[in-house]
C-alpha cells in the first residue's frame, strides 16, 4: 500500500535532521536522535538488507555494502540520513510496509539508546503516521523491553470502554456466564491491585490542585455504569467506596470489571502479565488481554501475531475481524477474516500467481515435509469451500445460510487457526 503520503515522510525526515523541541525542567531545547541509535550506520542497515546482494553505486564497488563502507565509514562524505533518499532502500518511494519495518527497526531494544530520547522521536513520528492511518504499538517484549510492530490506526477517543459485567449483561442473566471466585483468589486479586494502588497529583479545572489514587479513579469509572456495592455483615448488597470490600464482597463479574479499570492505568507495567497468573493459578478461565477480560476458550487474534505481515491490507483486515469479534459481532468478524484468507492467498503476488502464492505458504508451513504439506493444503481446500458453500459475505444470498452464532463462532476459530500458523511463515517481501 501507498498509504503514507509524500509529506509525511519529509516531516519525519526532518525530524531526524533537525531533532524536535522538548520541555525539560521548565526550559525548552532541542534534542536530537540517531536513527541507527547505539549501532554503526552499516551494522543497522544489515539488520534489514542484504546489502552484499544490492547494487553499489560507486563503480569501484561491486555491491552496496562495499559502497556504504567507503562513503560511511572510511570517507564519511554522505549526507546525514542519506539513506531516507536513497532508492536503493525504497523509503521514499517504495511501500508502506517497507517503510513501516524501517522505522520500527529504529526503536528495536537491540538498536535504540536507551538513554537517548528514543520515546519522544517515537512519539512525534507515531502523531506523524496516525494522520495516514498507520500507528507503532509495542508487539511484543524482549528483556522486558517493548519491540515495536505497527498496525492500522483506529482511534478510540470517540468510543467508550464497556467494562465486563455490562459487556455480557445479557450473558450473565442468562447463565451462559457463571462466574465464582474464591475467597483466596479475591485475597491475592487485592493485595495486587493494592500494589498498584499508586497516588496522582491532578489539577482540577479551576486550577486547585489535589492527590488521587488508582482505587478512586478505578471507581469513579466504575460509577459510570453502576454505583460499586458489596454485601455487607447483614448481606445486604449496599455501596462502597472500599476497594477491599468491593474485591472481597461484591460480585465476581464486578471484580472483572475493576481488574479491567485498574489496567487503564497500568499499561507500561507487568500488571496483566501478574493478574493472568493470579487467574490461572486459581482454575479462572479468564484473562486480561489487551484490557479486556476473554475467556481462554477463546482465541482472540493477539497483538504480537500482526508483527510478521508485511501487507497493511491483510493487517487492516484480520485488525477490523479481531474488532467485530471484541464486540460480538461474529458475522462481520468471520467475513472480515474470511476477506483476510483470501487476502492472504495471494500474499506473493503480483510476483506469483494465486495458485503458486498458496503453494509457497503451504510448502513453508509444512517445512516441506510431505505430512505437513498435506494437512494444510487439505485445511486451504476446506476452508476455501467453507466459504464457497455458506452465505459468508452479506451480499453472497444464494449460498446456505448461517443463522447460529455458535457456527458463526466455529467458523471463526477454524479460520483463525489456519491464518495464524501462516503468517508466522511469511516472507518478509524483500527485506530480511
Amino acid at each position: 500500500m501507498h498509504r503514507i503520503s509524500e509529506i509525511t515522510k519529509r516531516d519525519i525526515l526532518d525530524l531526524f535532521n533537525n531533532g524536535i523541541e522538548i520541555e525539560e525542567y521548565f526550559e525548552t531545547k532541542k534534542v536530537t536522535y540517531l536513527y541507527f541509535g547505539r549501532m554503526e550506520e552499516l551494522e543497522f542497515l544489515k539488520r534489514l538488507y542484504d546489502l552484499k546482494s544490492m547494487p553499489s553505486l560507486d563503480s569501484r564497488f561491486s555491491d552496496a555494502e562495499s559502497d556504504i563502507r567507503q562513503h560511511t565509514v572510511n570517507n564519511n562524505d554522505y549526507p546525514f540520513c542519506w539513506v531516507f533518499e536513497d532508492e536503493r532502500f525504497q523509503l521514499k518511494d517504495g511501500s508502506d510496509e517497507v517503510y513501516l519495518k524501517f522505522i520500527c527497526e529504529i526503536f528495536h531494544p537491540t538498536v535504540r539508546f536507551e538513554k537517548g530520547y528514543w520515546k519522544k522521536f517515537l512519539d512525534e513520528i507515531n502523531k506523524l503516521l496516525q494522520n495516514d492511518a498507520y500507528e507503532l504499538y509495542p508487539s511484543e517484549k524482549i528483556s522486558n523491553r517493548d519491540i515495536y510492530g505497527w498496525r492500522i490506526f483506529q482511534p478510540e477517543e470517540n468510543k467508550m470502554f464497556i467494562p465486563y459485567s455490562q459487556r455480557n449483561e445479557k450473558a450473565i442473566k442468562e447463565k451462559k456466564i457463571v462466574l465464582s471466585i474464591k475467597r483466596s483468589a479475591r485475597n491475592q486479586i487485592y493485595q495486587l491491585l493494592e500494589r498498584y494502588n499508586e497516588i496522582y497529583r491532578e489539577t482540577s479545572e479551576t486550577g486547585w490542585q489535589y492527590n488521587i489514587s488508582t482505587s478512586d479513579k478505578v471507581f469513579n469509572d466504575i460509577s459510570q455504569f453502576y454505583p460499586p456495592r458489596c454485601y455487607n455483615d447483614q448481606k445486604q448488597y449496599v455501596e462502597t467506596n472500599s476497594l477491599q470490600d468491593f474485591i472481597y464482597y461484591s460480585s465476581p463479574n464486578c471484580v472483572m470489571d475493576a481488574i479491567e479499570f485498574y489496567e487503564k492505568y497500568n499499561r507500561s507495567n507487568d500488571f496483566e502479565m501478574e493478574i493472568n497468573a493470579i487467574l490461572k493459578l486459581n482454575g479462572i478461565a479468564l484473562k486480561l488481554c489487551h484490557g479486556k477480560i476473554t475467556s481462554t476458550f477463546d482465541i482472540p487474534i493477539k497483538t504480537g501475531i500482526f508483527t510478521p505481515i508485511q501487507e497493511a491490507g491483510l493487517k487492516e483486515l484480520l485488525q477490523e475481524a479481531t474488532k467485530y469479534y471484541d464486540e460480538g459481532n461474529f458475522k462481520n468478524a468471520v467475513e472480515k477474516l474470511w476477506d483476510a484468507f483470501e487476502r492472504l492467498k495471494t500474499y506473493y503476488s503480483p510476483a506469483l500467481d494465486k495458485k503458486e502464492s498458496i503453494n509457497k505458504i503451504i510448502r513453508n508451513m509444512g517445512s516441506n515435509k510431505e505430512p505437513y504439506k498435506e494437512l494444510f493444503e487439505k485445511e486451504f481446500h476446506e476452508l476455501t469451500t467453507i466459504g464457497n458453500n455458506f452465505r459468508i459475505r452479506h451480499h453472497e444470498t444464494t449460498k446456505t445460510d448461517i443463522e447460529d452464532n455458535r457456527h458463526y463462532d466455529y467458523f471463526y476459530k477454524r479460520c483463525l487457526s489456519l491464518i495464524s500458523v501462516a503468517i508466522q511463515y511469511l516472507d518478509s517481501g524483500g527485506m530480511l
